[in-house]
């Protein structure tokens, strides 16, 4: 094989490289600017729930039919009434929908039972402070406690799934790394409860422990930056092969 022979065949594999590279880059930077659309419709419809005057909690016939995607986030007003059960506490750092939250702390899950008879889920809010006792965090969900109904008005929301680096719960401390209510449930023996669980948002204890609040959307949006960043890779791709052809021809 000629020398030019050789030089030929190495800008062919060099150029399919580079067009293979041109492809990724290009790929990968049109779909963050496709992830940037789909994000910001997201916000823009989790916003307008929010927004949203509570209406009635879903019926449990409706149950099996809601959905993260169209349901999230929906405020509702009902009447429970909470169990005399075991109580779950969810680790926190902090929250992506509450600004008056930050951590470290526990978020206060339990059962509430409709008078239909079905049991619904509630995060009755932020607990300050992991490095408290357990009987110090039993003390402050006792007060809800009162085997009378209340009117909870609050947001649907779905399980999380554990991630392979979350920890296993502590069962003795009865506390969970993701809010997995469902898992709670099975585990405490709440029995069968609904498919989704709720933020509460009011009442406010008197205490202020566990503390409900109102949530808003903050969700991360830098698939513009991770856009141009591919792209800029892909142009950086192209000059390379362009500096080393003229090299190559130079030679």
């Amino acid at each position: 094989m000629t020398a030019m022979s050789k030089r030929r065949r190495g800008v062919a594999g060099f150029g399919v490289f580079t067009l293979a590279m041109l492809a990724l880059f290009i790929g990968l930077g049109v779909w963050q600017l496709q992830r940037r659309v789909e994000k910001h419709a997201l916000i823009a419809a989790l916003t307008e729930r929010l927004a949203v005057a509570p209406g009635a909690l879903p019926s449990p016939a409706q149950w099996s039919a809601l959905t993260p995607a169209r349901d999230e986030f929906r405020r509702v007003s009902f009447t429970a009434t909470y169990q005399h059960l075991p109580d779950a506490m969810v680790y926190s750092s902090g929250s992506a929908v509450r600004e008056d939250i930050s951590g470290p702390g526990t978020w206060a899950f339990l059962p509430a039972r409709l008078a239909s008879g079905e049991t619904v889920v509630v995060n009755a809010g932020f607990v300050q402070n992991l490095m408290q006792e357990r009987s110090q965090q039993d003390r402050a969900v006792a007060p809800l406690i009162t085997g009378q109904p209340v009117m909870l008005t609050g947001y649907l929301r779905f399980p999380e799934k554990a991630g392979v680096l979350t920890p296993a719960e502590n069962l003795a401390r009865r506390l969970w790394f993701t809010r997995d209510h469902l898992a709670m449930a099975h585990t405490l023996g709440w029995g069968e409860v609904a498919p989704f669980y709720i933020d509460l948002e009011q009442p406010v204890p008197v205490s202020g422990i566990p503390k409900p609040g109102p949530l808003e959307v903050h969700l991360k949006d830098d698939h513009m930056q991770y856009a141009i960043t591919w792209f800029a890779l892909a142009g950086a791709v192209l000059i390379a092969f362009g500096a080393w052809l003229r090299a190559q021809r130079r030679a």
